[in-house]
């Protein structure tokens, strides 16, 4: 006689989902290459005040576009090379053997493990956020009255955090990349190479995608039209320009860049999880 097995409830789901990703969490806030990396981006924000001491009355706009990048490197460092080792670092260790003897379905495991490398990349953003203000705020009060009063935007701009918003949005959606690419490759280099060449591809989508107007029909012109539309376009999230001049984007063009992110991480991660699913490991 055949007994019905009962899906499991929403909330156990939810619950061992959370469990992996904060086992994740946990790893990868121990690793010294997280601290390494933003460390080095805490740096450079502080430094920019230098930096941006060379150019006259341009240091606030120095100062906000290298906090901005140095966040967004070190975010990408980070997701790249901490992401394409969720699975694989499993399958080197062989501990994916004991993971998957587990009563989880390999598809918790996916979405667990993605959203704890997202959570510490939050976590790592936040706190470089954080000195990335002070700075700002430090900046402000040592500025005379008269700087201050020529600034396009006050120091400590709080449209700063819609551009860290949509950084984070870009990093989410490149740690769904890294992780589909870990999912059916143990190589972390293949994995690297394809994710960054994804991203820089993703970068210049819109030339990408209009590089038929400039160049005759070809074979190859279809191509490179063809992959300026499939590759994410994170141009959408690159606010860090706009902001440093005092320039707000409208709240429907971020939350269409949000709502993309979300989108086109939901179609990755189900790749992944097709992907792993079939996957035999011996």
């Amino acid at each position: 006689m055949t007994r019905n097995v009962e899906a499991p409830a929403p909330q156990l789901t939810a619950r061992r989902i959370a469990l992996v990703a904060w086992h994740v969490f946990k790893e990868s806030v121990r690793d010294r290459v997280l601290y390494g990396i933003a460390g080095f981006a805490v740096i450079l924000v502080a430094a920019s005040i230098l930096i941006g001491q060379i150019t006259a009355g341009q240091d606030l706009k120095i100062i906000k576009d290298l906090g901005l990048v140095a966040i967004e490197l070190a975010g990408v460092l980070m997701a790249v090379f901490i992401g394409v080792g969720l699975v694989s670092k499993e399958i080197d260790r062989r501990s994916i053997y004991s993971l998957l003897a587990k009563p989880l379905p390999r598809w918790e495991l996916v979405v667990g493990k993605y959203f704890g490398l997202v959570l510490t990349l939050a976590v790592n953003v936040a706190g470089m956020t954080l000195a990335f203000y002070a700075v700002l705020a430090w900046f402000s009060w040592s500025a005379p009255l008269e700087m201050r009063v020529s600034w396009d935007a006050p120091a400590a701009d709080p449209k700063l955090l819609v551009a860290v918003a949509l950084i984070v949005a870009e990093l989410a959606l490149l740690t769904a990349i890294a992780l589909f690419f870990s999912t059916f490759t143990s190589s972390a280099l293949i994995s690297v190479a394809f994710t960054l060449g994804i991203f820089v591809a993703g970068l210049s989508s819109p030339e990408l995608r209009h590089f038929g107007d400039a160049a005759a029909r070809s074979a190859l012109t279809w191509v490179v039209t063809a992959t300026g539309w499939i590759v994410p376009a994170f141009s959408l999230y690159d606010y860090k320009n706009d902001v440093v001049h005092g320039i707000a984007w409208p709240w429907p063009r971020v939350g269409y860049a949000l709502a993309y992110a979300v989108a086109y991480v939901g179609a990755l991660l189900a790749g992944a999880v097709a992907l792993f699913s079939r996957r035999e490991f011996r």
